[in-house]
């Protein structure tokens, strides 16, 4: 047992070290350790088709063409303005306009690397105008990104519901308050940092301008509404809600907004369907090792390591999980990470007690924070990509928004109730 967790695990840090990509790395430690050990061959296939077959996952290619096309159709734009009308006149007004439109956005996208690239242009640079140093703008863009992993709908949590078999509809509300509450910290680390800074003041914005801003974003605001009411209400499953928002999308975008082409919409969906399919190599592949993790006991033999160095005490547990997500968050994807992770910490969380969809949550909250946690974090790569900085320029910025987002996962951690309120309350 050993020697295989060994080979399998070995042969993938070598292989991230030589900086093969994730999914590639996983999918050849897993096929080598099949080999080598004599593990049935003709697994490979059946798993395959077995990971990318399920019927939870057809939601993803639907939210990230809707994502698309709200982002293709200006909603960022709308969205920004309509917050600026609101809060940008206040101290730290448009730092607080990153906050508020990420959470808006993630409510849309679904995904932390599209809401940067999608408001990052725009945030960014009127951040700088303000008097924010370009390492701080850039820093808190990428970390407003990292609430659409937990504001539904989320990718992550679809990837979590059906690797786990937690119910989705579940997972999405009790993404809600943590969401809000990481909404929460970005503002209080904002408020903090930002007392060194010598910023502008902008004028308020009268209201009426607040009022056609709002009419002009109405129906950005509408679709999570319709999507999560949907769901919650039981008019459809969270897979049909995702077609029902890529549809929805597309008749703002043509009809309403009249900024898409119909043209336009072939290489649209040609965009989705690539993203999808890195989506999907990375869910093939890390399936397979997780099958190889649980097969040959791997699994088993760490979850009964980590009962024996707790001595059964869920805190310890769940503080060494904690840690454990943190730095395979700063190096890989979270769907890889889930897929690694869940069946080795999962049944350990569960026999202690702990719920599926909270300790989903918990997980789910972990590898966000690996998107802006370098040296790897994706958001900080994409937001730095933006403003031309290297990922060592925000090091010192990104370090006080990261504790704050540490303190809302210590909290979600041990307090679970606030991940189950909402889900209870809908049951």
């Amino acid at each position: 047992m050993i020697n295989t967790s060994l080979l399998l695990f070995g042969i993938f840090v070598i292989l991230l070290i030589c900086n093969i990509p994730i999914a590639v790395s996983l999918g050849i430690a897993s096929v080598v350790t099949i080999l080598v050990t004599g593990l049935p061959i003709e697994m490979f296939p059946i798993n395959v088709y077995s990971a990318s077959s399920k019927f939870a996952l057809l939601a993803i290619p639907f939210f990230i063409l809707a994502g698309n096309i709200m982002e293709k159709a200006g909603i960022s734009e709308k969205l920004i303005t309509l917050a600026k009308a609101c809060v940008g006149h206040r101290k730290n007004g448009v730092a607080l306009v990153c906050v508020i439109v990420s959470c808006f956005f993630a409510a849309i996208s679904g995904s932390g690397p599209a809401t940067v690239a999608a408001l990052g242009v725009i945030l960014i640079p009127s951040m700088v105008k303000e008097g924010y140093p370009v390492s701080f703008a850039t820093a808190l863009m990428a970390a407003g990104g990292a609430i659409g992993v937990i504001i539904p709908p989320s990718v992550t949590f679809i990837v979590y519901g059906s690797s786990s078999g937690a119910s989705i509809a579940e997972i999405f509300m009790a993404g809600v308050i943590p969401g809000l509450m990481m909404g929460a910290a970005l503002i209080g680390a904002t408020l903090f940092c930002a007392r060194k800074f010598e910023l502008k003041k902008t004028e308020k914005a009268s209201g009426a301008q607040r009022w056609a801003a709002f009419k002009d974003a109405i129906w950005g605001l509408l679709m999570p509404v319709i999507i999560l009411g949907g769901i919650y209400s039981g008019i459809f499953t969270p897979t049909e809600a995702a077609a029902v928002s890529a549809v929805y999308g597309l008749i703002v975008g043509i009809f309403v907004y009249k900024k898409l082409k119909i043209r336009e919409l072939g290489k649209m969906i040609v965009t989705s369907g690539s993203q999808t399919g890195v989506v999907m190599y990375v869910i093939i592949a890390a399936s397979l090792f997780a099958w190889v993790i649980s097969v040959d006991g791997i699994a088993s033999d760490i979850g009964d390591w980590l009962m024996n160095v707790t001595h059964g005490n869920l805190w310890a547990f769940l503080l060494i999980t904690n840690i454990i997500l943190l730095i395979a968050g700063c190096v890989m994807d979270a769907t890889s990470a889930l897929y690694i992770f869940i069946p080795i910490l999962l049944p350990v969380a569960t026999d202690m007690g702990y719920d599926t969809v909270a300790f989903g949550i918990l997980m789910c909250v972990n590898l966000a924070i690996g998107l802006v946690t370098p040296p790897v974090g994706v958001n900080l790569f994409t937001a730095c990509s933006i403003s031309k900085l290297t990922i060592k320029d925000t090091f010192k910025d990104v370090v006080p928004i990261i504790v704050s987002l540490i303190v809302v996962l210590l909290l979600v951690t041990y307090i679970p109730q606030i991940s189950l309120l909402l889900p209870n309350l809908l049951n």
